[in-house]
């Protein structure tokens, strides 16, 4: 399905404002849970809405549109103010992948207007045009193959380069446009057994997000290993924010990575229950506490996606 052009849209509107909670909120955002998707404004309240299924990636296009993921193995461009999907990429079925079982966690709408895509099951991140051309193509190195698993949230970067996140393996791969690791990173167990599980007594290695530092380090949500570490190139762990380090509040499994303009870190923390916020924005610094987001009634207890809509050019 081609995309329509480009235009403001109620979402524009939205994003110029600020969202709260009561007390100390600061941001507007888009998430999704309780399937329903959402814009939450200043004052903590649904501005808009429509029904939705579970997502593991999320962007606001310039437009105002919304890029996610439908099914297992679709991205749409949604259209708020028609709540009409404008755009669809299937993964299941395009470009030499039907009959194949495949599973999309990842995606990012680049610079050229053209759409990268990370392919589950099959391993591989091709870059696609609106006409759903196949452009490129980077086969990826997985230790253990899994639709489910074999990926996480993968972003190009500014090198070019790709930032993969192997959940089932527990490593973060960068890729060269050839396909070549050219580093990776096996997120540390820190001296704790494996536990299954996805609330926060679970344990393990499934990152779910990374983002790559102005400063050349890089962030990493280490997923059910409740925690948030940011690594040298040499891969030496510089920072790390633990499970119980921030006053009242439980890591669970930790998963999107936003850094502000400002040096703030918003960080996703799904699977937690009640009474825990499911985003937090902190002061790396200090590990200062400056907004939380606690809609757990509204939302429930798999929001795994968001993205804050009133700050721009964050890194995420």
């Amino acid at each position: 399905m081609p995309t329509l052009p480009h235009r403001p849209s109620i979402l524009v509107a939205i994003a110029c404002c600020l969202f709260t909670i009561p007390a100390n909120a600061q941001h507007s955002l888009v998430t999704q849970g309780n399937g329903k998707l959402s814009i939450v404004n200043k004052q903590g309240d649904v501005d808009w809405e429509m029904k939705w299924g579970g997502i593991h990636d999320i962007h606001v296009l310039e437009s105002g549109n919304i890029l996610t993921r439908k099914g297992r193995n679709q991205v749409v461009e949604i259209d708020p103010k028609t709540k009409k999907i404008v755009w669809s990429y299937d993964s299941g079925n395009q470009n030499g992948n039907a009959g194949k079982q495949v599973e999309v966690h990842a995606f990012q709408p680049l610079k050229d207007g053209n759409i990268m895509i990370a392919e589950s099951g099959v391993a591989r991140i091709i870059e696609v045009d609106r006409d759903g051309k196949l452009l490129k193509e980077v086969k990826l190195t997985v230790d253990n193959p899994h639709p489910h698993m074999d990926t996480r949230l993968a972003r190009k970067i500014e090198n070019g380069n790709y930032l993969v996140c192997h959940e089932g393996d527990g490593k973060l791969r960068e890729y060269d446009g050839s396909g070549k690791v050219v580093w990776e990173y096996e997120v540390p167990m820190f001296g704790q057994e494996s536990k299954n599980g996805h609330g926060s007594d679970s344990f393990g290695n499934k990152l779910f997000g990374a983002v790559r530092l102005t400063n050349g380090n890089t962030l990493i949500a280490t997923g059910n290993g409740h925690s948030v570490i940011e690594v040298t190139p040499d891969k030496k762990v510089a920072w790390h924010l633990k499970q119980k380090e921030l006053p009242g509040i439980t890591l669970a499994w930790v998963t999107t990575l936003e850094v502000l303009p400002n040096g703030n870190y918003v960080i996703g923390n799904c699977h937690a229950g009640p009474g825990q916020p499911l985003l937090i924005e902190i002061e790396p610094k200090n590990k200062k506490v400056v907004w939380q987001f606690d809609q757990f009634e509204r939302f429930g207890n798999s929001v795994s996606n968001s993205q804050i809509l009133d700050v721009k050019n964050s890194i995420r």
